[in-house]
């Protein structure tokens, strides 16, 4: 698979717009890399956490002055069942290789009426579950468990999850999709569904 590396280091641009103007109230993001989405947010006045296993990841967070946990998003997070928001980006609902389990981890962490924003892959309709692993021209690191989820599979991945699908962005080569809870008020997701199309 190939990683928009250079992306995560840079500050967040027009391209992450969708995912941050839904941001709300407080957020979480897992697996936040450097740390580009939770220092725009922390710049926007919204209290944010980021959440990364990876030491270098954290490292980058703490050098942009963003708030970071060194952990698995697996392992007990603080304010669980408070959060507003929880943000997978960067293709993050691939963490552990099953989608499923992490989305109903991530509504565990959220407040009654909050929501999931997850960014899909650009192949709308592929949904792979495997192993993966980072690699560069001298060098690649372990195996680790991954999945692929385009932004057609999510809604029968958020089914299964226990949430639906209230608003979607699709790019030619970025997607979005905004999942809550079953039993939360239908206008968490009324009027926030942007023009199917993008460029970028």
């Amino acid at each position: 698979m190939v990683l928009s590396v250079a992306r995560w280091r840079a500050a967040a641009g027009r391209r992450d717009r969708w995912l941050l103007l839904r941001c709300q109230g407080p957020t979480v993001d897992l697996g936040c890399g450097p740390g580009r989405l939770v220092e725009a947010l922390l710049r926007k006045g919204i209290p944010v956490l980021g959440v990364d296993c990876s030491a270098l990841a954290v490292r980058y967070c703490l050098l942009r002055g963003a708030p970071v946990l060194h952990g698995d998003v697996f392992a007990p997070l603080p304010a669980e069942g408070s959060w507003r928001h929880v943000v997978l980006a960067d293709g993050n609902i691939g963490i552990g290789g099953d989608p499923v389990t992490l989305l109903r981890r991530a509504t565990r962490l959220l407040a009654p009426g909050g929501s999931i924003l997850v960014e899909t892959g650009p192949r709308r309709s592929e949904l792979w579950q495997g192993h993966a692993r980072l690699q560069d021209p001298s060098a690649a690191g372990a195996w680790f468990p991954w999945a692929v989820v385009g932004l057609n599979a999510v809604s029968e991945l958020a089914r299964r999850a226990g949430l639906r699908v209230v608003a979607t962005r699709r790019g030619r080569t970025r997607c979005f999709a905004q999942l809550a809870q079953d039993d939360c008020d239908e206008r968490a997701g009324r009027g926030i569904n942007a023009p199917d199309h993008e460029q970028g």
